[in-house]
């Protein structure tokens, strides 16, 4: 084992630092809530209101979903984040070869607007803020949520949230994509167009660092990645002809927490500075709103072992600490059993407990950016600032992210970082409990959730019964007006709207738009 220590982005760590050593730049704000925000967006941040609640969940088929989230709202929860099940993610219903045994695994299976109308019966869409994971089939899940609004009473311009709706970060590190990078880019630009009008209060995009940093990248590449696909489509709206200082207040972003606590809170206080810059200098903003780096954070799932599982609880704290001390608007905490399987509901519950006890019982939140000023903190964020510079400059002279993508250069990179950090475990440089030390010989394992596989049958069945007794001449004409629509350069997103009002399928909407589009094939170099 090495004496030397060093952070997940290489920082080598003094024994001690001297105030010489941390001379703070000349533009760093005396207070939040000033450019370039690096500590804070806000005056007050938690004085106003704490950060969003808002635990990541789903399962099995809306009904089951749907009482988890009416628990998790009686538990104290804030807000709703909806994790979909792989074939809702890459545009397959449940009825199709493709999704067999996948429905309702890793989170729920939606297929249609009787499905979305079941996951939120009994919770109002005009109250509630809901994040949704969905990225190559974002247009059609938007689609259903502001369809399910509309049959509650409550119009898209009440509707409160966030659809991911971040395709370059799926080439990159994730792999649930459908269609080539131009027309997803098309998509999301006319997402961004659509809801300028229709959607005020709607995050249209979740500009997500989290799962490069769950495939290995370190703490500086999750941030130079993640801006520069930031800048990517920040670029393509422009082109498309939409103005920055009214789309990019609606832009939004999602980090990863990871275990070095000093470092992710550098980390989450370095993105908001660099974004600030760069929405000012490279992009002109004028709008206040257009600078802001808001962001959700999800304490590391790639970080919780199997071995010892109640260790995650512990783990899952500090880094929920880390994203409170950086500043986060809402936060996500894992549940200790899911490096075993799916939540089961106490666990959920532990997880949820977590984040009322740092907001409510510690002080964490009782003043904005607490470790501003700290010698520690300001080393390292001068340290991590170069890193990302340099990261950044590197992907601009390679002509950005989607030419990053192109030549893999962000999948080598990350597989590199994510090598060096497994042989660092390995050589004992790095100790994880219960993993390289203080291991037990006889480990006990919790319950486990598990989904009924009879949900599966239930829910093809279900769809095989909405297919029955639909009006199909209007839903086949819809999908034949969608086609000619992703022909042209129409904005899709009021098509795809009016197809699932008439119970137009996920797949059904997403094959219409693979006929015209084909489908992306990584290319192995």
């Amino acid at each position: 084992m090495s004496d030397m220590k060093k952070t997940t982005s290489d920082i080598e760590i003094p024994i001690s630092i001297h105030p010489d050593d941390v001379t703070l730049p000349d533009n760093s704000p005396s207070l939040p809530g000033e450019f370039p925000y690096t500590r804070g967006v806000y005056p007050n941040m938690y004085r106003g209101r704490f950060w969003t609640m808002r635990q990541y969940t789903g399962f099995g088929t809306a009904v089951e979903s749907n009482k988890r989230y009416k628990y998790l709202l009686e538990q104290g929860q804030t807000g709703l984040s909806i994790a979909f099940d792989l074939a809702t993610q890459i545009g397959y219903d449940s009825d199709h070869p493709m999704a067999k045994g996948e429905v309702g695994r890793t989170g729920v299976a939606i297929d249609s607007l009787e499905d979305m109308e079941t996951l939120f019966d009994g919770i109002p869409l005009d109250k509630v803020s809901t994040s949704m994971t969905i990225n190559s089939t974002a247009v059609i899940l938007l689609a259903l949520y502001i369809s399910a609004g509309k049959k509650q009473g409550v119009p898209q311009e009440k509707l409160m949230g966030t659809i991911q709706n971040d395709i370059l970060k799926e080439f990159i590190a994730r792999g649930t994509y459908i269609y080539p990078p131009s027309p997803s880019m098309r998509i999301i630009t006319d997402i961004f167009d659509y809801a300028k009008e229709n959607l005020p209060k709607f995050n249209t995009i979740s500009i997500s660092g989290y799962h490069i940093r769950e495939a290995g990248s370190t703490a500086a590449q999750e941030v130079a990645f993640t801006l520069s696909n930031g800048i990517a489509y920040v670029k393509a709206a422009i082109t498309a002809g939409l103005d920055v200082n009214e789309f990019a207040p609606r832009l939004s972003f999602f980090f990863a927490s990871h275990s070095n606590l000093f470092e992710e809170v550098a980390k989450f206080r370095l993105a908001r500075k660099f974004w600030a810059n760069i929405m000012k200098d490279k992009f002109k903003a004028t709008n206040p709103k257009a600078l802001l780096l808001r962001f959700h954070t999800q304490t590391g799932g790639s970080t919780l072992t199997a071995q010892q599982p109640e260790n995650n609880i512990i783990r899952t704290t500090m880094q929920a600490l880390a994203a409170i001390l950086g500043g986060t608007q809402s936060l996500h905490t894992n549940s200790f059993d899911e490096a075993l399987g799916l939540p089961t509901e106490k666990s959920a519950e532990i997880a949820l407990r977590t984040q009322q006890v740092l907001a409510y019982e510690n002080g964490v939140a009782d003043t904005a950016d607490p470790l501003a000023g700290s010698y520690y903190m300001e080393f390292l964020s001068k340290e991590l600032e170069v890193k990302i510079q340099k990261l950044l400059d590197e992907i601009e002279e390679k002509d950005g992210s989607v030419a990053c993508i192109e030549t893999g250069y962000f999948r080598d990179e990350i597989a590199r970082s994510a090598y060096t950090y497994q042989k660092d475990i390995e050589k004992e440089d790095i100790t994880v409990v219960g993993i390289n030390k203080f291991q037990t010989t006889s480990p006990q394992i919790p319950d486990i959730l598990k989904v009924d596989p009879n949900l599966e049958k239930e829910q093809v069945e279900k769809l095989t019964a909405l297919k029955a007794r639909r009006d199909n001449k209007i839903v086949q004409a819809q999908l034949k007006q969608l086609k000619e629509v992703a022909k042209g350069n129409k904005n899709i997103v009021p098509y795809v709207i009016e197809a699932v009002e008439n119970y137009a399928t996920v797949g059904e909407i997403a094959n219409a738009l693979r006929d015209v589009w084909g489908e992306y094939h990584e290319k192995h170099l």
